[in-house]
């Protein structure tokens, strides 16, 4: 072997093999696919074997291959921890930050804090994308995950950016209509707005009161995997809804919304989420400071 690897072709490397496509890659990359193919051929004759078996939907890596993606995934990890240790005394932050949330919480609390960060930081490129799923960041290449809700995989490192619950709550004409229920048992009978969002199970809602935790099944005719939807229902009367206090409580406030049973609630806090191998990053850490500086003050902002 002439020809040492270039330490950009084994990022494209990692990265298509990850995600086992190019198309994939070079959009993670935020590079064209015939770059990704072309630094994929080079890195083969550089190394003089065969990294992938290629189909027209996807690749897969070869026998070669896996050997090789883990010494370039070591090789990167020894560069970014370097960069990261050199990079503790720089005054400006800079490079790639790669930032995922949930799609209502992403898009009213997350991202205006993420503005204010790129002002500041202008060297920061951030790339931020909303899901309705939970992400797995380290094998889709996300930097850090700003998640609501207290269940973080062991082998994620996670810092509590700001506290938050939710609590159940109904329209004052929904509750006219049905009744106020007086136990959790009694919702079983209610029409309950169900959301399936990221870490949120399906129709099973989980509450305390105090000490004591209470599981409880429910149902009902409206369901969404967007929080934002199941609000505007509970708004209209459809019934009963389990949502974030940074969420509802503008409508707490204004009364259009009203607190059900409310000894109830369910801990839902406010996470940053992201690999070990990102835990002595300074760029990742000025962001991680400074989202949880800018989401306590956001979150209490709406909670009044």
């Amino acid at each position: 072997m002439n020809n040492l690897p270039d330490l950009g072709d084994l990022r494209v490397f990692v990265e298509t093999a990850r995600r086992a496509n190019f198309a994939r890659a070079a959009e993670a990359l935020d590079a064209s696919a015939a770059y990704v193919t072309k630094r994929i051929q080079v890195l083969e004759q550089n190394l003089g074997v065969k990294l992938f078996h290629r189909s027209t939907r996807k690749v897969v890596v070869t026998e070669e291959g896996e050997r090789i993606y883990q010494w370039a995934q070591q090789i990167l990890d020894a560069v970014d921890g370097m960069v990261a240790e050199v990079s503790v005394g720089r005054a400006e932050p800079r490079g790639a930050l790669r930032i995922c949330s949930s799609f209502g919480f992403g898009r009213n609390i997350v991202a205006p804090a993420i503005s204010q960060l790129s002002a500041r930081y202008p060297q920061l490129k951030i790339r931020f994308e909303v899901f309705d799923r939970l992400v797995d960041i380290t094998s889709e290449g996300f930097d850090l995950d700003v998640r609501v809700g207290d269940e973080i995989a062991p082998h994620l490192i996670a810092r509590r950016l700001a506290p938050n619950h939710r609590v159940l709550c109904a329209a004052p004409a929904y509750l006219a209509r049905r009744g106020t229920p007086r136990t959790l048992g009694e919702l079983a009978s209610h029409d309950c707005l169900i959301i399936k969002e990221r870490d949120h199970p399906f129709g099973v809602w989980r509450l305390r009161d105090g000490t004591r935790e209470e599981v409880i099944k429910v149902t009902g005719p409206l369901s969404s995997n967007n929080g934002e939807v199941v609000v505007q229902w509970a708004v209209d009367g459809r019934g009963i809804a389990l949502r974030s206090m940074w969420d509802i409580a503008p409508l707490l406030e204004s009364g259009k919304l009203v607190r059900v049973l409310p000894e109830f609630t369910q801990e839902a806090n406010v996470w940053a989420v992201y690999p070990s191998k990102l835990g002595n990053s300074a760029k990742l850490r000025v962001c991680v400071d400074w989202l949880q500086e800018s989401l306590q003050a956001l979150i209490a902002q709406r909670q009044g």
